[in-house]
């Protein structure tokens, strides 16, 4: 589709970590126009780039959002190779991932909105999209960034284009498409901590309308501790290995329309994410009282004492297959249809009194299926252009703790948790360019959600089910300005929706049953379930007020800084704690209002000198319940990170590029509790990584030089408190040094 009688006033670039990308949903041809005016910018030293944001093309600095955007080709000269560190250079961007111990998940929270759980009948706040499509759960993904083309980052609400579950933002990962390049491309990493890495990439075509590429990739890393009481444990504690895969097939049926084909794969395993437990400073607590003591545990937070042999390792694996049409109806309009079904699985758990002893102990299992449907329609009318569409979702997911592995104060406990989500929504967004200078833009979507749950925490209660809809219309409008000097002002007001949530360890049934009489009793499960306890929340809402300044001041330096007010209602926040019957976890609905700052810029020193920052604030309040203030939790009020890069050339003419990146995370507290010996409060963390690589003049190889976490900055996931005993679950990240290898044919 190309773009006519649209104003193009220039075409700029920002990146706070690395030269940055288009920010796109899904990748649109550079019209002739926009063509004209990279060359235009060509005296930049800044690359020129145009975007997506909007599900239409525009200038980068037109789009009314905060964001951040990433070049796959910079995150691979960056050593980047998961989501995770990503998220060590976005402003106000933490990603954690300690979900049952595992350690190939990725829980991503902006602007103090996140996933604190991730069970079926948990949404995270933060939706994240591969190739336009939606991933309903975040464990058990292929979360290896390999054949990417960018990786972009939309901080606040994003519910009229994005839907229900960006009400913190949205992250696109956005991959390479077949085209008629013959290319091949294959890495290989070696380093500390038994390292071994390798990949291959190729694109190819097969005739002027037919390509492919696929990649092939294995990722290892060695553990950080030992499983003290369980010799035969299959792996160590922290060990991870995957192998994953990726195809894509792009077909031109005609001149107006286009193809994409699209399966991938991966199969990952290892042993469960160092934790550990404190139990001495809960004195009160059943562990204490049941004689365990922090002696009890490993001595070495990053070994394990469990007795176990189910809670010490860890699995995961999804496939998934996606088709996309775009059609051309003319050089104004078009249409563009994604399909997508996805399936994920994962085991993991936790031992969670830490000790040999089986006291506490829970392995578990979890699937999810989905199907998503969206039909887009895009045009350019004048100074006019819009995109509407329609979309459709389903999942089906499950968890499972069996009685006979999973323990509860020495006995048996059983988790049977299903869901099924239907999700519909219709959506439109206008813009208007009112003068060359000034665009207005707006949208509105309306949905509809439906959830079916059951649960099953003890028999003799039995299968408990639910059903409830829910039903909201998100709506934005925007406005940008262009100066003179080619800054650009925009304000914007963003509503965000999220359905409401079951709970997810509803064990508060059983202390229910007995309450009603228990075995005595033989119309006591009759009379837990009319009391309909296994409820769902209400709908969340949200608004976000935003306004910021995006901009390439000079030919050497571009910036954006934004500033915003978001205010939430009936947010939940999952709370565990140990009841009598069993570990619970349970919804606190909250109002809560962030508001800070975001400032990025790219600054070229010198033509071989570029440095690259990043900086956000925020300030989260929560309402005040029952006497007790809860606290956002993994929301580090100061985020930064600088990154300075040098490259020169050696007599023989051979290229060699340094990149420092430091990133630093405020201290935070691991769950929604702040008590007032800060037992929960995670400490602040400062990491460094360095890459030096050399290229040959002409050559088609590159070798690098780098190091992860060079200090050994070691550092708390998450930190809960469950009234009985301390839980520490400990990061995965580790100095790393190694050598990693680059070529392309």
């Amino acid at each position: 589709m190309t773009i006519t009688n649209k104003s193009i006033k220039g075409v700029c670039h920002l990146n706070p970590i690395a030269a940055a990308t288009a920010f796109a949903l899904a990748s649109l041809s550079i019209t002739p126009a926009l063509a004209e005016a990279v060359e235009a910018k060509k005296e930049s030293k800044i690359e020129a780039i145009t975007v997506t944001a909007t599900k239409r093309s525009q200038v980068i600095y037109e789009v009314p959002i905060a964001m951040s955007a990433f070049s796959g080709d910079e995150l691979a000269s960056q050593g980047i190779s998961d989501i995770t560190d990503v998220g060590k250079f976005v402003p106000n961007l933490n990603i954690t991932g300690f979900s049952a111990g595992h350690n190939s998940s990725a829980n991503p929270f902006i602007r103090g909105i996140g996933l604190q759980d991730h069970l079926i009948t948990t949404d995270p706040g933060v939706s994240v999209y591969v190739d336009g499509v939606y991933l309903g759960r975040q464990v058990g993904q292929n979360w290896n960034l390999a054949n990417i083309e960018r990786i972009e980052v939309l901080r606040g609400p994003q519910g009229t284009l994005y839907g229900r579950n960006s009400i913190g933002g949205a992250i696109n990962i956005i991959t390479k498409q077949p085209d008629q390049d013959a290319v091949t491309k294959v890495s290989a990493e070696v380093g500390t901590r038994g390292r071994l890495k390798g990949s291959i990439f190729t694109n190819q075509a097969v005739n002027d309308d037919l390509a492919f590429n696929f990649n092939l990739g294995f990722n290892r890393r060695g553990g950080l501790g030992e499983f003290t009481n369980l010799p035969n444990a299959e792996f160590d504690v922290g060990e991870n290995q995957e192998f994953h895969g990726r195809f894509s097939l792009k077909y031109n049926a005609s001149d107006d329309l286009r193809v994409v084909f699209t399966a991938d794969a991966n199969d990952g395993e290892g042993g469960t994410r160092p934790y550990t437990t404190l139990i001495d400073e809960m004195p009160n607590g059943r562990l204490y009282q049941n004689g365990l003591r922090n002696s009890d545990v490993a001595a070495d937070p990053y070994d394990n004492a469990t007795g176990t042999i189910e809670t010490s390792t860890v699995s995961n694996n999804a496939n998934g297959l996606s088709l996309t049409l775009d059609y051309d109806i003319n050089e104004e309009l078009g249409t563009k249809f994604i399909f997508s079904k996805r399936s994920s699985e994962y085991k993991a758990g936790l031992d969670d009194d830490g000790a040999v002893v089986g006291l506490d102990h829970y392995p578990e299992r979890g699937t999810a299926d989905q199907t998503s449907v969206e039909l887009q329609f895009t045009g350019y009318l004048g100074n006019v252009d819009f995109v509407t569409g329609l979309y459709w979702f389903n999942e089906e997911g499950s968890n499972r703790q069996s009685a006979s592995e999973a323990s509860f104060d020495g006995g048996p406990t059983k988790l049977e948790l299903d869901q099924e989500t239907t999700s519909r929504a219709v959506f439109v967004n206008v813009g208007y360019d009112a003068t060359d200078d000034l665009r207005l833009s707006g949208g509105v979507r309306y949905t509809e959600d439906e959830k079916s749950a059951s649960t099953n925490v003890f028999d003799p209660i039995g299968t408990i089910y639910s059903n409830k809809e829910w039903d909201d219309v998100s709506w934005e409008v925007a406005s940008n300005y262009t100066f003179e000097n080619g800054l650009n002002w925009y304000a914007t007001v963003q509503t965000g929706y999220q359905s409401g949530q079951y709970p997810a360890r509803p064990y508060f049934l059983i202390n229910q049953f007995f309450g009603a009489g228990g075995f005595d009793n033989p119309e006591a499960p009759a009379i837990v379930r009319a009391n309909n306890a296994f409820i769902a929340s209400e709908n969340i809402s949200a608004i976000n007020y935003e306004t910021g300044f995006k901009g390439q001041l000079t030919n050497d330096f571009s910036m954006s800084v934004a500033f915003f007010n978001t205010e939430y209602d009936d947010l939940p926040y999952q709370v565990s704690v140990v009841t009598d019957a069993g570990f619970d976890t349970n919804n606190l609905v909250v109002e809560q209002t962030s508001r800070g700052i975001e400032f990025e810029s790219t600054y070229l020193i010198t033509d071989n000198f570029t440095l690259h920052s990043s900086l956000g604030f925020m300030d989260v309040d929560v309402e005040e319940q029952n006497g007790v203030k809860p606290v956002a939790p993994l929301t580090p009020e100061l985020t930064a990170s600088i990154s300075p890069s040098y490259e020169f050339e050696l007599n023989n003419s051979a290229l060699v590029t340094t990149r420092l990146d430091i990133s630093y995370r405020d201290s935070m507290y691991g769950e929604p509790s702040s008590d007032v010996r800060r037992m929960t409060q995670i400490d602040s963390r400062t990491t460094v990584n360095f890459d030096i690589s050399y290229a040959p003049l002409n050559a088609d190889w590159t070798v690098s030089l780098y190091g992860r976490n060079v200090f050994d900055e070691r550092y708390d996931d998450a930190r809960l408190n469950t009234g009985d005993y301390i839980l520490l679950i400990k990061s995965n990240d580790a100095s790393e040094f190694g050598v990693r290898y680059n070529a392309t044919f």
